[in-house]
């Protein structure tokens, strides 16, 4: 196969390429983020470093995803179920936590191009009437678009692809400010009150001293363009409850 591995990791990178062509792939080497978008297209299978020196790694996982299906696996160095279920959502097909096994790789790489080929892929992301798509990084509520900043969408994300769970204020932070432990929790409350207006009460629920959660708000409450019971295009009906 033709392999684009994007490492700036000169100790990591180096053996993985020289392993991967004496197994017979052809291999190129993108140092950078901005290289990596420029090569990706010629290449059957791409090994994505998640921690970059010019862009964010999940950016450009759905960057690639939104242009085009080719295999895509990421590499992080934490072992962390958040940064693994963010990589995925943002449209890698696999996600390895180093150090990994190279047999382990071939085999998830072959694993990949399998499902590539029979039109499997990374699936959305859906929380009742709420659905997210991770590789066009679009979102829509009960079939409306949401129009949502690169922040409120990795947030929005993060939260419906846990849903019911609670993720603390200092998790959102690592994983959407990519551990920039400059940002207050202040201004992960500013993006999650910005995403509350945009979706309506009862999506997102405050739990004190810890963080939120993301619930399914559809099933209790009426959504935009929805009529409830006694309703005629959302306004109230005088003739419900009359007799004919």
């Amino acid at each position: 196969m033709r392999v684009l591995v994007i490492d700036p990791d000169d100790r990591t990178a180096e053996p993985l390429v020289c392993r991967l062509v004496r197994n017979g792939h052809q291999v190129r080497r993108a140092r950078t983020g901005r290289a990596g978008l420029m090569a990706w297209e010629q290449a059957e299978v791409v090994l994505l470093e998640l921690e970059l020196p010019d862009l964010d790694g999940l950016e450009m996982c759905a960057e690639i995803r939104a242009r085009g299906n080719t295999p895509l696996i990421t590499f992080t160095s934490r072992d962390s179920e958040l940064d693994r279920v963010l990589s995925l959502r943002s449209g890698a097909d696999d996600c390895l936590v180093k150090p990994y096994g190279f047999r382990e790789l071939i085999a998830r790489m072959n694993a990949v191009t399998r499902r590539v080929a029979t039109g499997g892929g990374p699936a959305g992301v859906s929380c009742g009437a709420l659905r997210l798509d991770p590789g066009a990084r679009e979102a829509w509520l009960a079939e409306q678009p949401l129009e949502l900043t690169r922040k409120e969408f990795d947030i929005l994300l993060l939260l419906a692809s846990v849903p019911e769970t609670v993720i603390s204020r200092r998790d959102l932070i690592a994983a959407v400010w990519a551990d920039d432990w400059a940002i207050s929790t202040r201004t992960v409350d500013t993006h999650v009150s910005a995403l509350r207006a945009k979706l309506g009460e009862g999506w997102i629920t405050t739990v004190r001293g810890v963080g939120y959660r993301l619930e399914d708000a559809s099933r209790t409450t009426s959504l935009p363009g929805r009529a409830g019971p006694g309703e005629r295009g959302g306004r109230p009906d005088p003739l419900a409850g009359m007799a004919g």
